[in-house]
C-alpha cells in the first residue's frame, strides 16, 4: 500500500493524519460552518476523534493515505484531504471490474488510480489558495511517484462551490450519476464524477504552477510511521 509521505508546498504543507492533530482539526472545522452543508466535516473534539481513527482505518486497510492540512505561514492546521478509492491493476484481468487491492507485496505496491475526496477547509482558510496548491501537491504525488493512470474527484451535484473548484483544477467531467445516494441533508442527490488522466497531466500540471506560482514541491518520506 502507498506509505505515508509528507508533501511541502510554498503555502501548505500535507501532513499524514494523525491523532496528534485531532485537536487543531476540532478548532478548524468550528469556524463558520455554512460553507458545509454538502461536505461531511467532524464538528466537537468526539466526533473529530471518530473522524481521524476512520481514516486511520482506511489507511490501514490500504485504501487511503489520509492528510492534515497545514499553512506554512503560521503551522495552523486548517483541513484535511486524502487519496481514497485505491484501485490496483496488477495480475489477471478480472470481469466486470471491481476495486481491488494489490497483488504481491502490499508494502511496496502503488495504486494505478486514486480519488482525491474527503476534502475540507476552515471558513477563513478558503479562497486563499491553500486547496489549489494542496491539488497540485497530491496530483504531482499520484502522476509522478505513482505513475498513476488516472485521478479522480467527486462532488455532490447540487455543491456549485465545490464542482466550480474541481473544474479550475482541469479536471474534465465525466457525467452525473443521477439519484446516486443520499446526501447529507437527507435529500437524493446526483453526484458529478471528474478525472484527470495521466496523458493529460502535463498541461494541468503546467497550468496549476502558474496559478499557484509553485514549481517544485518537496516530497519527505515518513520513516518512522513506516518503521512503526
Amino acid at each position: 500500500m502507498p506509505l505515508p509521505v509528507y508533501l511541502h508546498g510554498r503555502s501548505v504543507r500535507l501532513e499524514p493524519l494523525a491523532e496528534r492533530h485531532i485537536e487543531a482539526l476540532t478548532t478548524a472545522a468550528a469556524e463558520d460552518r455554512s460553507s458545509f452543508a454538502f461536505t461531511p466535516v467532524p464538528h466537537g473534539t468526539e466526533a473529530t476523534a471518530r473522524y481521524v481513527a476512520d481514516a486511520l482505518a482506511a489507511q490501514e486497510a490500504g485504501r487511503a493515505l489520509p492528510f492534515a492540512t497545514v499553512r506554512t505561514a503560521d503551522g495552523a492546521v486548517v483541513g484535511s484531504t486524502r487519496f481514497c478509492e485505491l484501485d490496483y491493476w496488477q495480475g489477471p484481468v478480472v470481469w466486470p471490474p471491481v476495486p481491488r487491492g494489490p497483488v504481491g507485496d502490499a508494502a511496496s505496491a502503488v495504486p494505478d488510480a486514486a480519488e482525491i475526496g474527503a476534502t475540507w477547509l476552515s471558513a477563513r482558510a478558503q479562497g486563499t489558495g491553500i486547496n489549489a496548491e494542496a491539488k497540485l501537491l497530491m496530483l504531482r504525488h499520484a502522476f509522478e511517484t505513482w505513475g498513476v493512470r488516472r485521478v479522480s474527484m467527486r462532488a455532490d451535484a447540487r455543491n456549485v462551490r465545490s464542482r466550480a473548484a474541481i473544474e479550475r483544477l482541469g479536471a474534465v467531467l465525466d457525467g452525473v450519476h443521477r439519484a446516486h445516494s443520499r446526501g447529507l441533508d437527507g435529500q437524493v442527490r446526483g453526484t458529478a464524477f471528474y478525472s484527470i488522466l495521466d496523458e493529460e497531466w502535463p498541461a494541468v500540471r503546467i497550468a496549476l504552477e502558474r496559478r499557484t506560482g509553485v514549481v517544485r514541491s518537496v516530497v519527505e518520506p515518513v520513516w518512522p510511521l513506516i518503521s512503526a
